[in-house]
């Protein structure tokens, strides 16, 4: 895509960027247009909060978040304010051809799409409504991301949640979800933590063997399968200085999941198959390879397992992560990774690379410039767009 004689050309018109997080707002009407009136208000649904002047989600009397909590781009108060209600909110956040013009605005050419309900929430499908309900609104779900991306299925790229509590219908839904083009999936290093076995347990064989075979990768997103109380000062946007805080260290969450799936063996035991680390930023992966390393050989880890490599070179063999905001400490992950890193906005997040009158973000073209500005070409095409496409395995661009 990028032609070494016209370094001059913006970076974003040299290579068709992909951006591998970014978030749909989901529509008032998404499960209770697809499930059957049967499960009553136990389907999500949004209903009026009067005490809040707000429209929000609930599943049955359990309030979740405004429907417009998540779509903070270009809102012109600072968070926590947001739109009480989906019209409130940029139309690029809830129309896919707005999102499409959009994203030319911003010099983006793919988008990877995330959930926001199923996705912080994936607790409370779990935990408060009927496996059988909660395994029609993974499918509703699957099939209305596939028909929002089908806007330019090309560029919109649809990820697949699973009914992770039944293993049977994940691999059934792994399958449909792929044959109706999506490109990666939803997943959890630890869902030992919500009563299920680990990953090393051969319970999870028939998925990720398959996952493996069919060139999928799995992809833990932040705040995937954590609870109220873990996210409750990462979402809390009231108290700044909490937040500020509790946000920052969530991001590091990954290094958990990244850590189990080195050195309980999943990476030994499936080794084609990919981990990515979603929306936590990407400075801290080399600190954590060099960590493992040390405590690996200085345990003797390596005399009792000598069939293993370094954890760093399970990383680097099957470990993937992405940037927005980082700057300085983005560079010591290319020195070391990469081939494994990418680019993200997070929009329509409130800290998402969104300019507005409530955001000191630049437009993601800046950014682009300011962190990879100087590289060689090579570099900068790997992480702006070469590594996303052979790792989700997206269609070539096509431009005017």
């Amino acid at each position: 895509m990028a032609d070494q004689d016209t370094t001059e050309v913006a970076l974003c018109e040299r290579y068709a960027v992909a951006d591998v997080d970014s978030h749909i707002i989901e529509p008032a009407d998404l499960w209770t247009s697809r499930i059957s009136s049967k499960w009553g208000d136990l389907v999500p649904h949004v209903r009026y909060h009067e005490r809040r002047q707000e429209d929000y989600w609930y599943i049955g009397d359990k309030k979740l978040y405004g429907v417009g909590a998540f779509a903070q781009a270009g809102w012109p108060e600072w968070p926590p304010s947001h739109p009480k209600k989906l019209s409130e909110a940029l139309p690029a956040a809830i129309d896919p051809k707005e999102r499409l013009a959009y994203m030319d605005q911003v010099g983006v050419y793919y988008q990877v799409m995330y959930p926001n309900i199923l996705g912080f929430h994936s607790h409370r499908f779990l935990n408060q409504m009927p496996r059988e309900l909660a395994t029609e609104c993974v499918r509703a779900y699957n099939d209305w991301i596939t028909e929002f991306c089908s806007a330019d299925s090309r560029r919109l790229i649809p990820m697949t949640m699973l009914p992770f509590w039944n293993i049977d219908e994940s691999v059934a839904e792994m399958k449909r979800a792929h044959e109706m083009g999506h490109k990666g999936v939803l997943f959890a290093a630890r869902y030992d933590k919500a009563g299920f076995p680990r990953l090393i347990d051969d319970y999870w064989e028939p998925l990720l063997g398959l996952a493996q075979e069919m060139g999928l990768s799995m992809n833990f997103h932040v705040g995937f399968l954590a609870t109220d109380d873990e996210l409750k000062g990462a979402v809390d946007q009231s108290k700044k200085l909490d937040f500020t805080r509790e946000s920052a260290l969530v991001l590091l969450g990954n290094a958990q999941n990244v850590a189990e799936v080195v050195l309980s063996g999943v990476c030994h035991r499936y080794p084609d198959l990919k981990f990515v680390s979603v929306e936590n930023g990407a400075g801290w992966l080399p600190f954590l390879g060099e960590s493992m390393d040390w405590q690996w050989l200085n345990v003797g880890a390596h005399k009792e397992f000598p069939e293993r490599m370094l954890p760093s070179e399970y990383m680097r063999r099957q470990i993937y992560g992405m940037f927005w905001f980082e700057r300085q400490s983005v560079r010591a992950v290319i020195d070391q990774l990469q081939d494994n890193l990418m680019f993200e906005t997070d929009f329509p997040h409130a800290t998402s690379l969104s300019p507005g009158p409530a955001s000191e973000s630049p437009s993601p073209r800046v950014v682009m410039e300011q962190a990879l500005g100087g590289l060689p070409e090579e570099t900068i095409g790997k992480v702006l767009q070469h590594t996303a496409t052979k790792l989700y395995n997206l269609e070539p661009p096509v431009r005017n």
